[in-house]
């Protein structure tokens, strides 16, 4: 059987596919499927009529799955695309965005910018502050309570622009 039909159902599955592989597997499948199915299978037309039938049910099959590989693949590359690497845009305002925040520091009176550097640069707790710069814990909390409320104060107009930007991008 395999003999008198392989290379019928070839050309016919070769005439779709264009592919020698996959047209290759295909009809293997096709006999290995009536084999595996030999004593359950009623074939109620001829046997050629039936692995014909096969090779075409299975060369549909393969056009949907390569269809939906295509789609994915055409989805996956308009997301990238989307979504291209901008690390140089984005270190360009965070560049910007530290040397507007260290001119409104450098606004601050001298004490409460020390507080503040050494609070937000160097990583330094409340404790640690009022040890090194030998004054109570409450008045660091004060001053780092007052440069934060000046900074939002003034750089709140610039992060609402940022974000107005972005909206409109």
């Amino acid at each position: 059987m395999y003999q008198s039909y392989w290379s019928d159902l070839y050309n016919y599955a070769y005439n779709i596919l264009r592919n020698k592989i996959v047209c290759e597997e295909i009809i293997q499948e096709t006999f290995f499927s009536l084999w595996s199915k030999r004593e359950h299978i009623q074939i109620t037309q001829s046997i050629k009529a039936y692995l014909f039938t096969s090779v075409k049910f299975q060369t549909i099959n393969y056009m949907r799955s390569e269809k939906v590989k295509r789609d994915y693949a055409s989805s996956y590359a308009a997301f990238t695309k989307a979504t291209f690497d901008n690390s140089n845009e984005e270190h360009i305002h965070l560049s910007d965005l530290k040397e507007i925040i260290e001119n409104e520091v450098s606004k601050l009176p001298e004490k409460c910018q020390q507080i503040f550097r050494l609070s937000r640069n160097e990583n330094q707790s409340i404790r640690n502050i009022a040890d090194l710069m030998n004054i109570s814990h409450k008045t660091v909390e004060n001053q780092l309570t007052k440069a934060l409320r000046q900074l939002r104060s003034s750089l709140g107009q610039f992060f609402s622009l940022s974000i107005l930007v972005l909206a409109l991008c």
